[in-house]
């Protein structure tokens, strides 16, 4: 059994890989759980793949996303905080106005300094999430928006252990 600050040190190495269902972040974070967990098994499931009632969508990788504003300072990178990109958005590339852009902006007004966890696994979208003080703060102006990613035919991987 590990103890309190091998965990948070755990942790904090899984803190920061991008992960969603399916993708690298996730067969990375099954290596360092298999790296503790030595009987730990992994299963795969192909994209498009009948589960239950379920179809495992295609794989998501990010290679970088930012949301820079007016003035040109970042207000969302990928890089410092993976939970800013929603879920299997789409890749784009483009400038929008503030208005155009609030469609896609996620925030939770009754908790004004969260950052939301919002996905779109089968729908084709876009976005990114932030705190609602953050969004409260956007001034009218001319936005860049750049997601960079891929959306294809992979794996789902998961692991298990019985206990």
């Amino acid at each position: 059994m590990k103890n309190g600050e091998e965990m948070f040190q755990l942790a904090k190495e899984l803190w920061p890989i991008g992960r969603s269902l399916s993708g690298p972040g996730v067969r990375q974070t099954l290596d360092i759980i298999g790296r503790e967990l030595p009987e730990l098994t992994r299963k795969t499931f192909r994209s498009g793949e009948k589960v239950f009632d379920w179809e495992v969508p295609k794989e998501w990788k990010v290679h970088s996303a930012t949301l820079t504003g007016p003035d040109g300072g970042i207000i969302c990178d990928y890089d410092e905080n993976n939970l800013s990109l929603v879920g299997y958005s789409r890749p784009i590339s483009g400038e929008f106005s503030l208005e155009e852009l609030e469609s896609h902006l996620y925030s939770l007004s009754d908790q004004p300094d969260a950052v939301p966890y919002v996905t779109s696994y089968y729908k084709d979208n876009w976005g990114f999430c932030v705190s609602q003080s953050v969004r409260d703060h956007l001034v009218p102006g001319v936005y860049r928006v750049e997601i960079n990613t891929a959306l294809q035919p992979g794996v789902l991987d998961y692991g298990e252990v019985v206990i």
